[in-house]
């Protein structure tokens, strides 16, 4: 495992432990000089969904074989050389479980990687019994992560050392990581498998939140509910979006689901009702309490004719032996996992194989043409695929 190496002749902010804190764009170049000629770089972010509304970059962790910095990219200015680094070709970034953090990058940077080696994709391909990265170093070298800041907001400012130093540990070993599982992957015949699956990445965008109007359904138990409660629930989940993008704050911080459902199934009278409520704080009716109380009045006094009415899904047409095909499909799946001692998700996912029976391929070329398969799997197991879609075949 390496060191990080750090002299004071490149005027860089170091922290305890090696680690270059890097905060205006002078730095950043410093930084960039020091890395220029590496060809494996390790990266990750970090955000704050758990405190913020609008989620975006608030850290970027940057890790080469003898250097390990934390840039700050509410202060560098230009954050565009360490995109220049992502997209070269040349250059392999490591990334642990790297699909959310392409996704941040494209949104807020427009940053994209190329040559990409997701520690946790090789890690399920060697069939780890545990794939987070805390676990992996656990095994690995034997160091333990500071928990401490899990839950952390990295929004805020200044961040003080501990939390800098627990965000350079996520990088700071993904290089000797890569190494340790890259080997093991290429010892046992799987490196082609997971650099399909790297390869993938490359295509990662962020996907811009739609304006949904019926999100409210999504919380758990508003499908059951009586139209009326269901005009106060829609009425009620406006109001805290509204309130949580307005203060940029994580709904639930505003308020969460189960009291917004409680409201709706039994509306209070006034404000002192709803103080006795589950889950609702003197504290949250003296901030909220008038709004709280004029969305339950909105709902209440929607029109009959104007209450939700839930959308019936229309049904496909049935192809009485598709469960039959999927049951086989499965079974053949379930029988290459326990070859290849690999979780039945990682070999072949349960949607993969449902689009596999929707599509009944008799071939491998059609197999290969079913959305979400993988060339891998065809060379791997699609015979038993192909095999399994008619009676007998399995």
């Amino acid at each position: 495992m390496h060191v990080a190496a750090v002299t004071a002749s490149h005027s860089l902010t170091e922290l305890p432990g090696g680690i270059l804190h890097v905060h205006t764009d002078q730095e950043l170049g410093r930084l960039i000089e020091r890395l220029r000629g590496d060809r494996l770089l390790a990266l990750d972010t970090e955000a704050a969904s758990f405190h913020r509304y609008q989620d975006r970059v608030y850290l970027i962790q940057i890790s080469s074989r003898s250097i390990t910095a934390v840039v700050d990219p509410l202060s560098v200015g230009d954050l565009s050389p360490i995109g220049g680094f992502l997209a070269d070709p040349k250059i392999e970034v490591i990334l642990h479980d790297a699909d959310y953090d392409l996704r941040l990058l494209d949104k807020d940077l427009g940053f994209r990687a190329r040559t990409i080696f997701d520690t946790r994709i090789a890690s399920q391909f060697l069939g780890e019994p545990g794939i987070g990265l805390a676990a992996l170093l656990e095994k690995y070298f034997q160091v333990t992560l500071d928990k401490r800041f899990q839950r952390a907001d990295w929004s805020s400012r200044p961040l003080s050392s501990a939390m800098l130093a627990y965000a350079a540990t996520d990088t700071r070993h993904l290089p000797d990581l890569r190494d340790a599982l890259h080997e093991q992957l290429s010892a046992r015949g799987r490196l082609a498998w997971a650099e399909e699956e790297f390869s993938l990445l490359e295509s990662v965008r962020w996907a811009p939140r739609e304006p949904d109007g019926d999100a409210y359904l999504r919380i758990k138990g508003a499908r059951k509910l009586a139209p009326r409660s269901l005009a106060i629930l829609r009425e009620l989940h406006r109001w805290r979006e509204g309130m949580a993008k307005r203060r940029d704050k994580a709904a639930f911080r505003i308020l969460n689901n189960q009291p917004l459902l409680e409201i709706a199934k039994a509306p209070p009278a006034n404000e002192n009702d709803l103080e006795k409520m589950p889950g609702i704080s003197r504290e949250g009716v003296r901030r909220h309490g008038t709004a709280i109380m004029a969305a339950v009045e909105r709902g209440r006094r929607l029109p009959d004719e104007d209450l939700p009415k839930l959308k019936r899904a229309s049904r496909p047409k049935v192809d009485p032996d598709h469960g039959e095909r999927l049951d086989r499909l499965k079974a053949a799946r379930n029988a290459v996992a326990q070859r290849l001692e690999l979780d039945p998700g990682v070999v072949c996912p349960n949607g993969t194989l449902e689009a596999v029976a929707s599509r009944s391929p008799q071939t491998l070329e059609e197999l290969i043409e079913v959305e979400g398969v993988r060339q891998w799997q065809v060379g791997e197991f699609g015979p038993e695929l192909v095999a399994a879609i008619t009676p007998g075949g399995d």
